[in-house]
Protein backbone atom coordinates (compact mmCIF):
# COMPACT_ATOMS: atom_id res chain seq x y z
CA UNK A 1 0.00 0.00 0.00
CA UNK A 2 1.38 3.39 -0.62
CA UNK A 3 2.44 4.93 2.17
CA UNK A 4 1.11 8.63 0.56
CA UNK A 5 -0.98 11.41 2.71
CA UNK A 6 -4.28 11.75 0.59
CA UNK A 7 -5.54 15.51 0.43
CA UNK A 8 -9.45 16.46 0.60
CA UNK A 9 -10.61 20.02 0.16
CA UNK A 10 -13.76 20.21 2.17
CA UNK A 11 -14.84 19.17 4.66
CA UNK A 12 -18.55 18.72 4.18
CA UNK A 13 -20.80 16.00 3.84
CA UNK A 14 -18.87 14.39 0.68
CA UNK A 15 -14.88 15.71 2.15
CA UNK A 16 -15.97 14.34 5.43
CA UNK A 17 -17.45 10.99 4.33
CA UNK A 18 -14.47 10.42 2.45
CA UNK A 19 -11.60 11.55 5.05
CA UNK A 20 -13.58 9.04 7.44
CA UNK A 21 -13.72 6.03 5.41
CA UNK A 22 -9.79 6.38 3.85
CA UNK A 23 -9.06 6.81 7.67
CA UNK A 24 -10.41 4.00 8.66
CA UNK A 25 -8.70 2.44 6.16
CA UNK A 26 -5.43 3.20 7.48
CA UNK A 27 -5.24 6.02 5.26
CA UNK A 28 -3.45 9.49 6.05
CA UNK A 29 -5.82 12.35 5.43
CA UNK A 30 -5.31 16.12 5.46
CA UNK A 31 -8.43 17.77 5.44
CA UNK A 32 -8.17 21.50 4.19
CA UNK A 33 -11.40 23.45 5.30
CA UNK A 34 -11.71 27.32 5.28
CA UNK A 35 -14.01 27.60 8.38
CA UNK A 36 -14.15 29.28 10.26
CA UNK A 37 -11.63 31.42 8.97
CA UNK A 38 -13.53 32.19 6.08
CA UNK A 39 -17.40 31.47 5.41
CA UNK A 40 -19.34 31.23 2.90
CA UNK A 41 -22.36 32.86 1.88
CA UNK A 42 -24.79 30.50 3.16
CA UNK A 43 -22.71 28.68 5.97
CA UNK A 44 -23.41 30.14 9.49
CA UNK A 45 -21.72 26.92 11.88
CA UNK A 46 -18.00 26.39 12.36
CA UNK A 47 -18.47 22.87 12.28
CA UNK A 48 -17.74 20.35 9.83
CA UNK A 49 -20.99 19.20 7.68
CA UNK A 50 -23.21 21.86 8.16
CA UNK A 51 -26.75 21.68 6.00
CA UNK A 52 -27.60 24.45 4.47
CA UNK A 53 -30.84 23.66 2.36
CA UNK A 54 -33.01 21.29 4.54
CA UNK A 55 -32.37 18.87 7.04
CA UNK A 56 -33.58 15.62 5.39
CA UNK A 57 -32.07 12.91 3.77
CA UNK A 58 -35.13 11.82 2.31
CA UNK A 59 -37.05 8.73 2.36
CA UNK A 60 -35.48 5.76 3.73
CA UNK A 61 -38.59 3.27 2.55
CA UNK A 62 -37.02 0.82 -0.31
CA UNK A 63 -40.14 1.75 -2.26
CA UNK A 64 -38.04 5.16 -3.46
CA UNK A 65 -34.53 4.99 -4.99
CA UNK A 66 -33.27 7.76 -2.51
CA UNK A 67 -34.20 4.58 0.03
CA UNK A 68 -32.01 1.85 -1.95
CA UNK A 69 -28.78 4.37 -2.63
CA UNK A 70 -28.83 4.47 1.68
CA UNK A 71 -29.28 1.33 2.08
CA UNK A 72 -26.51 0.54 -0.20
CA UNK A 73 -24.25 3.29 1.61
CA UNK A 74 -25.10 0.96 5.48
CA UNK A 75 -23.73 -2.01 3.48
CA UNK A 76 -20.82 -0.19 2.82
CA UNK A 77 -19.96 1.01 6.08
CA UNK A 78 -20.79 4.37 5.45
CA UNK A 79 -19.71 7.15 8.91
CA UNK A 80 -21.71 9.96 7.96
CA UNK A 81 -25.01 8.08 7.46
CA UNK A 82 -24.18 6.46 10.76
CA UNK A 83 -24.68 10.33 12.16
CA UNK A 84 -27.48 10.76 10.64
CA UNK A 85 -29.03 8.03 12.21
CA UNK A 86 -27.79 8.95 15.43
CA UNK A 87 -29.27 12.58 14.84
CA UNK A 88 -32.08 11.89 13.56
CA UNK A 89 -36.04 13.73 14.09
CA UNK A 90 -39.42 12.03 13.41
CA UNK A 91 -40.64 12.65 10.03
CA UNK A 92 -42.31 9.70 8.94
CA UNK A 93 -40.00 7.82 6.34
CA UNK A 94 -37.99 10.31 5.39
CA UNK A 95 -34.29 10.36 7.20
CA UNK A 96 -34.42 14.09 8.93
CA UNK A 97 -31.72 15.19 11.48
CA UNK A 98 -31.45 18.02 14.02
CA UNK A 99 -28.51 20.12 12.10
CA UNK A 100 -26.75 21.11 14.86
CA UNK A 101 -26.40 17.82 16.55
CA UNK A 102 -25.39 16.02 13.14
CA UNK A 103 -22.51 18.75 12.45
CA UNK A 104 -21.11 18.36 15.70
CA UNK A 105 -21.53 14.32 15.67
CA UNK A 106 -18.99 14.16 12.34
CA UNK A 107 -16.80 16.73 13.55
CA UNK A 108 -15.91 15.24 16.54
CA UNK A 109 -15.37 12.04 14.62
CA UNK A 110 -13.19 13.69 12.44
CA UNK A 111 -11.43 15.41 14.78
CA UNK A 112 -10.85 12.29 16.93
CA UNK A 113 -9.58 10.24 14.22
CA UNK A 114 -5.50 9.86 14.39
CA UNK A 115 -5.25 9.48 10.72
CA UNK A 116 -7.00 12.72 9.77
CA UNK A 117 -4.89 16.28 10.27
CA UNK A 118 -7.49 18.95 9.99
CA UNK A 119 -5.85 21.94 8.39
CA UNK A 120 -8.07 25.49 8.55
CA UNK A 121 -7.18 27.36 5.63
CA UNK A 122 -8.22 28.35 1.85
CA UNK A 123 -6.76 26.20 -0.76
CA UNK A 124 -6.08 27.96 -3.61
CA UNK A 125 -3.51 25.54 -6.12
CA UNK A 126 -3.74 21.88 -6.77
CA UNK A 127 -0.37 19.90 -6.63
CA UNK A 128 0.24 18.00 -9.90
CA UNK A 129 1.51 14.74 -8.29
CA UNK A 130 -0.62 15.06 -4.83
CA UNK A 131 -3.68 12.52 -5.08
CA UNK A 132 -6.27 15.60 -4.34
CA UNK A 133 -9.97 15.24 -3.57
CA UNK A 134 -11.74 18.57 -4.46
CA UNK A 135 -15.16 18.40 -1.80
CA UNK A 136 -15.76 22.06 -1.76
CA UNK A 137 -19.70 21.57 -2.87
CA UNK A 138 -21.67 24.39 -4.22
CA UNK A 139 -20.50 27.17 -2.78
CA UNK A 140 -16.84 26.66 -3.60
CA UNK A 141 -14.52 30.36 -3.26
CA UNK A 142 -13.74 32.38 -5.67
CA UNK A 143 -10.14 31.61 -5.22
CA UNK A 144 -10.37 27.91 -5.72
CA UNK A 145 -12.63 28.59 -8.32
CA UNK A 146 -10.06 30.50 -10.52
CA UNK A 147 -7.59 27.79 -10.37
CA UNK A 148 -10.25 24.74 -11.27
CA UNK A 149 -10.55 26.93 -14.63
CA UNK A 150 -7.11 26.18 -15.03
CA UNK A 151 -7.65 22.54 -15.23
CA UNK A 152 -10.89 22.17 -16.88
CA UNK A 153 -11.16 25.08 -19.16
CA UNK A 154 -14.73 26.30 -17.90
CA UNK A 155 -16.65 27.03 -15.27
CA UNK A 156 -20.61 26.28 -14.44
CA UNK A 157 -22.71 27.40 -12.20
CA UNK A 158 -26.53 26.94 -11.07
CA UNK A 159 -28.26 28.88 -8.35
CA UNK A 160 -29.75 27.17 -5.45
CA UNK A 161 -31.97 28.51 -2.80
CA UNK A 162 -33.08 27.89 0.88
CA UNK A 163 -36.30 27.45 2.17
CA UNK A 164 -37.37 29.53 6.06
CA UNK A 165 -37.44 28.36 8.95
CA UNK A 166 -40.34 29.52 11.45
CA UNK A 167 -40.93 29.64 15.25
CA UNK A 168 -42.84 26.91 16.36
CA UNK A 169 -44.76 28.56 18.81
CA UNK A 170 -46.13 31.44 15.92
CA UNK A 171 -47.52 29.00 14.42
CA UNK A 172 -51.36 29.09 14.90
CA UNK A 173 -52.05 25.07 15.56
CA UNK A 174 -56.24 26.07 15.23
CA UNK A 175 -55.56 26.26 11.41
CA UNK A 176 -53.13 23.11 10.71
CA UNK A 177 -53.82 19.60 10.91
CA UNK A 178 -50.59 16.89 11.67
CA UNK A 179 -50.41 13.92 9.12
CA UNK A 180 -47.92 12.67 7.25
CA UNK A 181 -48.67 12.03 3.27
CA UNK A 182 -50.13 8.99 2.29
CA UNK A 183 -49.99 7.88 6.34
CA UNK A 184 -46.56 7.33 5.62
CA UNK A 185 -45.03 8.43 9.51
CA UNK A 186 -46.88 9.42 12.63
CA UNK A 187 -47.85 12.71 12.30
CA UNK A 188 -44.64 14.46 11.97
CA UNK A 189 -46.07 17.28 9.40
CA UNK A 190 -47.78 20.14 10.54
CA UNK A 191 -50.12 20.96 7.68
CA UNK A 192 -51.27 24.54 6.71
CA UNK A 193 -54.40 24.07 4.36
CA UNK A 194 -55.81 26.70 1.85
CA UNK A 195 -59.03 26.92 0.63
CA UNK A 196 -58.99 28.20 -2.97
CA UNK A 197 -59.37 31.79 -2.04
CA UNK A 198 -56.68 31.73 0.20
CA UNK A 199 -54.59 30.30 -2.22
CA UNK A 200 -55.30 32.83 -4.97
CA UNK A 201 -54.22 35.70 -3.27
CA UNK A 202 -51.40 33.91 -1.95
CA UNK A 203 -50.36 33.08 -5.76
CA UNK A 204 -51.11 36.33 -6.76
CA UNK A 205 -48.78 38.06 -4.21
CA UNK A 206 -46.29 35.61 -4.43
CA UNK A 207 -45.59 36.09 -8.07
CA UNK A 208 -46.27 39.88 -7.99
CA UNK A 209 -43.36 40.34 -4.82
CA UNK A 210 -39.61 41.64 -5.02
CA UNK A 211 -36.80 39.28 -5.26
CA UNK A 212 -33.37 40.16 -4.19
CA UNK A 213 -31.46 41.23 -7.40
CA UNK A 214 -28.14 39.58 -8.36
CA UNK A 215 -25.21 41.60 -7.18
CA UNK A 216 -22.77 40.08 -9.93
CA UNK A 217 -22.73 39.76 -13.75
CA UNK A 218 -23.53 35.89 -13.45
CA UNK A 219 -26.62 34.83 -15.43
CA UNK A 220 -28.91 33.65 -13.48
CA UNK A 221 -29.35 29.68 -14.29
CA UNK A 222 -32.01 27.93 -11.51
CA UNK A 223 -31.89 23.97 -11.47
CA UNK A 224 -35.14 22.06 -12.22
CA UNK A 225 -34.85 20.09 -8.68
CA UNK A 226 -34.49 23.11 -6.15
CA UNK A 227 -36.82 26.22 -8.21
CA UNK A 228 -37.50 29.46 -5.82
CA UNK A 229 -40.99 28.83 -5.03
CA UNK A 230 -41.84 32.19 -7.14
CA UNK A 231 -39.88 31.35 -10.15
CA UNK A 232 -42.25 27.91 -10.14
CA UNK A 233 -45.55 29.67 -9.09
CA UNK A 234 -45.19 32.31 -12.33
CA UNK A 235 -45.32 29.10 -14.57
CA UNK A 236 -48.60 28.43 -14.14
CA UNK A 237 -51.84 29.20 -11.46
CA UNK A 238 -51.92 24.72 -10.46
CA UNK A 239 -47.53 25.19 -10.43
CA UNK A 240 -47.64 24.91 -6.62
CA UNK A 241 -50.61 22.72 -5.99
CA UNK A 242 -49.15 19.43 -8.25
CA UNK A 243 -45.46 20.64 -6.41
CA UNK A 244 -44.96 21.75 -3.10
CA UNK A 245 -48.30 22.55 -1.68
CA UNK A 246 -50.40 19.33 -3.43
CA UNK A 247 -53.27 18.62 -1.39
CA UNK A 248 -53.20 14.67 -1.96
CA UNK A 249 -51.98 12.09 0.44
CA UNK A 250 -54.55 13.09 3.42
CA UNK A 251 -57.24 11.81 5.07
CA UNK A 252 -57.83 14.57 7.67
CA UNK A 253 -58.34 17.38 5.38
CA UNK A 254 -58.77 17.52 1.58
CA UNK A 255 -57.85 21.32 1.09
CA UNK A 256 -57.12 23.04 -2.48
CA UNK A 257 -53.71 23.45 -1.28
CA UNK A 258 -51.36 22.81 1.69
CA UNK A 259 -48.06 23.96 2.77
CA UNK A 260 -46.34 21.48 5.02
CA UNK A 261 -43.86 22.35 7.65
CA UNK A 262 -41.13 19.89 8.97
CA UNK A 263 -39.83 19.63 12.34
CA UNK A 264 -35.60 20.97 12.43
CA UNK A 265 -34.93 19.68 15.73
CA UNK A 266 -35.62 17.44 18.25
CA UNK A 267 -37.30 19.78 20.71
CA UNK A 268 -39.53 20.55 17.70
CA UNK A 269 -38.77 24.40 18.52
CA UNK A 270 -38.47 24.95 14.64
CA UNK A 271 -39.98 24.50 11.40
CA UNK A 272 -38.96 24.70 8.13
CA UNK A 273 -41.40 25.68 5.14
CA UNK A 274 -40.94 22.29 2.79
CA UNK A 275 -39.94 22.90 -0.79
CA UNK A 276 -40.17 26.84 -0.18
CA UNK A 277 -36.57 27.78 -1.18
CA UNK A 278 -37.11 30.96 -2.48
CA UNK A 279 -34.78 34.82 -3.37
CA UNK A 280 -37.57 36.84 -2.06
CA UNK A 281 -36.68 39.72 -0.28
CA UNK A 282 -36.81 39.28 3.24
CA UNK A 283 -39.36 41.73 4.37
CA UNK A 284 -41.77 40.09 0.90
CA UNK A 285 -40.82 36.98 2.77
CA UNK A 286 -42.78 37.76 5.84
CA UNK A 287 -44.78 39.83 3.90
CA UNK A 288 -46.30 36.83 1.68
CA UNK A 289 -45.77 33.57 3.55
CA UNK A 290 -47.72 35.57 6.19
CA UNK A 291 -50.62 35.32 4.05
CA UNK A 292 -51.18 31.61 4.82
CA UNK A 293 -53.64 31.50 7.60
CA UNK A 294 -51.82 29.18 9.71
CA UNK A 295 -48.69 31.45 9.34
CA UNK A 296 -50.35 34.95 9.55
CA UNK A 297 -48.25 35.50 12.82
CA UNK A 298 -45.23 33.27 12.26
CA UNK A 299 -42.12 34.27 13.29
CA UNK A 300 -39.23 33.74 11.07
CA UNK A 301 -35.91 32.47 12.62
CA UNK A 302 -34.28 32.11 9.27
CA UNK A 303 -35.55 33.78 5.85
CA UNK A 304 -34.87 32.18 2.16
CA UNK A 305 -31.65 32.99 0.45
CA UNK A 306 -30.09 31.96 -3.00
CA UNK A 307 -26.45 31.17 -3.55
CA UNK A 308 -24.53 30.04 -6.44
CA UNK A 309 -23.77 26.72 -7.11
CA UNK A 310 -20.86 25.65 -9.18
CA UNK A 311 -20.11 22.26 -10.58
CA UNK A 312 -17.91 21.20 -13.15
CA UNK A 313 -19.18 19.08 -16.64
CA UNK A 314 -18.74 15.87 -15.78
CA UNK A 315 -19.46 13.90 -18.70
CA UNK A 316 -16.68 15.81 -20.55
CA UNK A 317 -14.14 16.04 -18.15
CA UNK A 318 -14.27 13.17 -15.64
CA UNK A 319 -13.50 9.36 -15.60
CA UNK A 320 -16.03 6.43 -14.29
CA UNK A 321 -14.19 7.21 -11.00
CA UNK A 322 -14.61 10.79 -10.26
CA UNK A 323 -11.17 11.38 -11.79
CA UNK A 324 -9.99 14.84 -14.30
CA UNK A 325 -9.26 12.72 -17.73
CA UNK A 326 -6.39 14.60 -18.03
CA UNK A 327 -5.11 14.11 -14.27
CA UNK A 328 -5.56 11.46 -12.54
CA UNK A 329 -4.70 12.35 -9.47
CA UNK A 330 -7.43 14.66 -8.83
CA UNK A 331 -10.85 14.06 -7.80
CA UNK A 332 -13.75 15.50 -7.34
CA UNK A 333 -16.90 14.90 -4.67
CA UNK A 334 -20.28 15.77 -3.99
CA UNK A 335 -21.79 18.42 -5.79
CA UNK A 336 -19.10 20.18 -7.48
CA UNK A 337 -18.82 16.56 -9.14
CA UNK A 338 -22.56 16.84 -10.65
CA UNK A 339 -24.43 14.51 -8.03
CA UNK A 340 -27.37 16.48 -6.35
CA UNK A 341 -28.67 16.32 -3.11
CA UNK A 342 -27.38 15.45 0.36
CA UNK A 343 -27.41 11.39 0.52
CA UNK A 344 -26.12 11.59 -3.21
CA UNK A 345 -23.06 13.62 -1.90
CA UNK A 346 -22.17 11.43 1.01
CA UNK A 347 -22.70 8.45 -1.64
CA UNK A 348 -19.98 10.31 -3.90
CA UNK A 349 -17.31 10.59 -0.96
CA UNK A 350 -17.79 7.32 -0.32
CA UNK A 351 -17.00 5.87 -3.56
CA UNK A 352 -13.92 8.54 -4.07
CA UNK A 353 -12.55 7.05 -1.20
CA UNK A 354 -12.92 3.50 -2.41
CA UNK A 355 -11.11 4.39 -5.31
CA UNK A 356 -8.08 6.17 -4.65
CA UNK A 357 -7.92 3.19 -2.05
CA UNK A 358 -7.79 1.32 -5.40
CA UNK A 359 -5.54 3.88 -6.45
CA UNK A 360 -2.78 3.60 -3.30
CA UNK A 361 -3.23 -0.59 -3.75
CA UNK A 362 -2.62 -0.37 -7.45
CA UNK A 363 -5.50 -2.91 -7.96
CA UNK A 364 -9.03 -2.78 -10.00
CA UNK A 365 -10.90 -3.68 -6.76
CA UNK A 366 -14.56 -2.23 -6.98
CA UNK A 367 -16.87 -2.53 -10.09
CA UNK A 368 -20.28 -0.48 -9.77
CA UNK A 369 -22.66 -1.80 -12.01
CA UNK A 370 -25.90 0.13 -13.17
CA UNK A 371 -27.69 -2.51 -10.95
CA UNK A 372 -26.92 -0.35 -8.25
CA UNK A 373 -27.79 2.92 -7.14
CA UNK A 374 -24.26 3.75 -6.62
CA UNK A 375 -23.43 2.12 -10.11
CA UNK A 376 -26.50 4.24 -11.84
CA UNK A 377 -24.79 7.47 -10.00
CA UNK A 378 -21.27 7.25 -11.02
CA UNK A 379 -22.52 6.13 -15.03
CA UNK A 380 -25.11 9.31 -15.35
CA UNK A 381 -22.11 11.22 -14.66
CA UNK A 382 -19.98 9.81 -17.55
CA UNK A 383 -22.72 9.42 -20.35
CA UNK A 384 -24.70 12.26 -19.85
CA UNK A 385 -24.55 14.49 -22.21
CA UNK A 386 -21.83 16.74 -22.20
CA UNK A 387 -23.92 19.92 -24.06
CA UNK A 388 -26.51 20.35 -21.56
CA UNK A 389 -25.08 18.72 -18.36
CA UNK A 390 -26.92 19.23 -15.30
CA UNK A 391 -26.33 17.87 -11.60
CA UNK A 392 -28.81 14.56 -10.93
CA UNK A 393 -30.22 12.81 -7.89
CA UNK A 394 -30.95 9.17 -7.48
CA UNK A 395 -34.06 8.02 -9.34
CA UNK A 396 -34.81 4.19 -10.78
CA UNK A 397 -33.88 5.45 -14.07
CA UNK A 398 -30.22 5.61 -13.14
CA UNK A 399 -30.07 1.60 -13.00
CA UNK A 400 -30.79 -0.81 -15.38
CA UNK A 401 -34.04 -1.92 -16.39
CA UNK A 402 -35.40 -5.60 -15.12
CA UNK A 403 -38.11 -7.99 -16.50
CA UNK A 404 -40.63 -8.06 -13.53
CA UNK A 405 -44.30 -7.31 -13.00
CA UNK A 406 -44.99 -3.83 -12.90
CA UNK A 407 -45.68 -3.66 -8.95
CA UNK A 408 -42.71 -5.90 -8.33
CA UNK A 409 -39.77 -4.04 -10.59
CA UNK A 410 -38.66 -2.11 -7.82
CA UNK A 411 -38.55 -4.84 -4.89
CA UNK A 412 -36.60 -6.78 -7.65
CA UNK A 413 -34.41 -3.95 -8.40
CA UNK A 414 -33.40 -3.65 -4.92
CA UNK A 415 -33.15 -7.63 -3.75
CA UNK A 416 -30.38 -7.62 -7.58
CA UNK A 417 -28.69 -4.28 -6.11
CA UNK A 418 -28.40 -5.66 -2.18
CA UNK A 419 -27.02 -9.10 -3.80
CA UNK A 420 -24.26 -7.11 -6.02
CA UNK A 421 -23.52 -4.82 -3.10
CA UNK A 422 -22.39 -7.62 -1.08
CA UNK A 423 -19.58 -8.81 -3.07
CA UNK A 424 -18.39 -5.42 -3.03
CA UNK A 425 -18.73 -4.69 0.81
CA UNK A 426 -17.10 -8.24 1.55
CA UNK A 427 -13.86 -6.75 -0.21
CA UNK A 428 -14.39 -3.23 1.17
CA UNK A 429 -14.75 -4.28 4.97
CA UNK A 430 -12.81 -6.88 4.70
Amino acid sequence: MNNQTVKIVGAGLAGCECALQLAKHGIKVKLFDMKPQKMSPAHKNKNFCELVCSNTLKSTSLEFASGLLKAEMKELGSEVLKSAENCKVPAGDALAVDRDKFAQEVTDKILSNKNIEVVHDEVLTIGANDITVIATGPLTSDGLARELEKHIGQRLYFYDALAPIVDAQSIDKSKTFAEDRWGQGDGDYINCPLTKEEYEIFWKELTLAQRVELKDFEKEKNFEGCLPVEVMAKRDFDALRFGPMKPVGFKQQKPFAVLQLRKENLEASMYNLVGFQTNLTYPEQKRVFSLVPALKNAKFLRYGAMHRNSYINAPKFLDNKFRLKTNQNVYFAGQISGVEGYVESIASGLLVAMFVFEQLSNKNLFKFSTNTALGGLCNYLVSASEHNFQPMHINWGLMAPIEAPKNKKHEEMTKRSLNELKEISKLWNN
